[in-house]
């Protein structure tokens, strides 16, 4: 592995600790994509900094854990803008 990867790595590994933002979040920030993060945080940093990886997993957890209701948040907020899909479906139900 190339150490410009393994900086990388442990940089996004404490950066997810310290903000617990998301993977989605961090990708943008790094300019790498969600897949690259993904593999980064579950695949490379076990290898590297176990004790950082377990912190890792810890927040990647919670984040699952929780994905249904940001999700639903996402789309309740879709809805109540002006020019969202709800407003141009006509209710055919009797």
């Amino acid at each position: 592995m190339h150490d410009y990867i393994k900086e990388r790595t442990i940089k996004i590994g404490r950066y997810i600790v310290e903000t617990r933002k998301t993977v989605r979040t961090i990708a943008k920030e790094f300019g790498v994509s969600k897949s690259t993060v993904h593999k980064d945080l579950t695949e490379r940093l076990p290898e590297i900094n176990p004790e950082l990886a377990n912190e890792v997993k810890a927040v990647l957890n919670y984040h699952k854990s929780i994905r249904h209701l940001r999700g639903g948040e996402a789309t309740k907020v879709k809805y109540r803008q002006p020019g969202g899909e709800q407003s141009n479906m006509v209710k055919t139900k009797l």
